[in-house]
C-alpha cells in the first residue's frame, strides 16, 4: 500500500461539498498520477461525495493507492438505495426540489461514477450503502 486515507462526509453539509474530492485530487497530483486519470477520479469521487451529502446519513470516503490501482470506497450509514438498477439510470433522481434548486440532484451521480471508474461495485441496504470505485493505471 503506497497511500491510504479516510475522510468523513456529513449529511447535508453543502458548505463542505467537494472538499473531500478536491483533497483526493490534490494528493494524486502530488504523487504524479496522470492528469487524465485524475480527472476521471475527481469526477467519480465528487459525484459519490455529493450523493453521500444529499442522500445518506453521513459516512466515510477512503482512498487506497497501490502499485496498480486506486480504490475509492464510500461507506454510509443509511437509509440505503431501494432500487439500485433504477438509481443507475441517467436522469433518475430522488433529490427533493430544495436540493435541485441548489444545483444538485440531477440524477447523474451513479451513472457518472460508473462511466468514469474502471470498475464500480455497489451494495445497499437500509443500514447503509457501499460504493467501491477502482481505477487502474
Amino acid at each position: 500500500m503506497l497511500y491510504a486515507r479516510e475522510y468523513d462526509v456529513k449529511k447535508d453539509d453543502f458548505a463542505a461539498a467537494g472538499e473531500v474530492s478536491a483533497r483526493i485530487k490534490r494528493k494524486l497530483k502530488q504523487i504524479g498520477i496522470d492528469a487524465s486519470l485524475i480527472r476521471k477520479i475527481a469526477i467519480a469521487s465528487y459525484e459519490a461525495e455529493i450523493n453521500m451529502i444529499i442522500h445518506s446519513y453521513g459516512g466515510v470516503m477512503s482512498i487506497e493507492l497501490d502499485e496498480d490501482n486506486i480504490i475509492i470506497k464510500c461507506v454510509d450509514t443509511g437509509p440505503g438505495i431501494p432500487d439500485i438498477e433504477l438509481a443507475m439510470k441517467e436522469g433518475y433522481s430522488t433529490a427533493p426540489q430544495s436540493i435541485r434548486e441548489m444545483g444538485f440532484g440531477a440524477g447523474m451521480g451513479l451513472a457518472n461514477i460508473n462511466k468514469n471508474s474502471d470498475n464500480m461495485e455497489i451494495t445497499s441496504s437500509p443500514e447503509g450503502t457501499t460504493i467501491t470505485m477502482k481505477f487502474s493505471f
